[in-house]
């Protein structure tokens, strides 16, 4: 019994009351901050294996970013890593951070196609498509409906048949032999209908953006409703994104 309370004790509430407020670890990377100290950037943006970087005036995509931090280690005056986990957008392009910008990054809710809000505002099925993936984003989408962070709390659900989905769910790069299956699961799909890129690899391709056994034109098709950073991404920064969107 005294042992039981010890572990209780060291461990602390392990349920998230609120998802919007929640703080994580200091070791935690999420929307980094660019100085305007001035630097060699041929320099900044060589260490970037993912080509993120880039200079005059620097900037760093997170669509690209694996969030490995090098370039702060490297550069920790000209780059730092905050713990804000709050990085979903439903624009692509407001995941490129700049030198100077603190501007927290948002939904543009005037974006937002007016259904989306109508009809999942509180009730939304999301059917999960590892289009290639490593398992690291997938294991965070599992983590983000146990009891600790308990999404389904917003009425927000993973199912198992794209036939019960409002939407659809990708991680990983879609490699060429995942392309087909995609866009069936997708056209199962009822309308309307949204799509979600989980992770550097489903929003860029990542380290596989320009490997042949990938086909990424399902998304040149397809309009994508909501962009989710992280390498993997978080389940808090997933379940702020997912509810900025749906205005929950």
């Amino acid at each position: 019994m005294f042992d039981t309370l010890k572990i209780l004790y060291h461990q602390g509430k392990q349920f998230i009351p609120n998802v919007r407020t929640a703080q994580v670890p200091g070791i935690f990377r999420g929307r980094p901050l660019i100085s305007l100290q001035t630097v060699d950037e041929a320099a900044l943006t060589s260490l970037c294996p993912m080509r993120a970087i880039t200079a005059n005036p620097v900037a760093i995509d997170l669509g690209k970013c694996t969030f490995c931090g090098a370039c702060a280690q490297q550069f920790p005056d000209k780059i730092s890593f905050t713990t804000d986990y709050k990085i979903a957008t439903n624009q692509r392009e407001s995941l490129i951070i700049t030198a100077g910008d603190q501007t927290p990054i948002q939904i543009n809710h005037q974006a937002v196609r007016p259904e989306i809000r109508s009809l999942f505002r509180s009730s939304l099925k999301l059917r999960q498509v590892s289009a290639g993936g490593d398992n690291s984003c997938e294991w965070e989408l599992n983590a983000a409906n146990n009891v600790q962070f308990d999404i389904s709390r917003f009425g927000i659900e993973f199912v198992a048949s794209p036939r019960h989905a409002d939407g659809i769910v990708i991680t990983g790069p879609i490699a060429h032999n995942m392309a087909e299956a995609l866009q069936i699961c997708y056209d199962a799909m009822p309308h309307p209908k949204i799509i979600v890129l989980v992770g550097t690899d489903a929003i860029s391709g990542g380290l596989f953006a320009d490997s042949p056994a990938v086909n990424r034109s399902f998304l040149q098709n397809n309009t994508v409703d909501l962009y989710i950073p992280g390498n993997p991404a978080h389940p808090l920064t997933f379940i702020n994104g997912v509810l900025s969107l749906i205005g929950a």
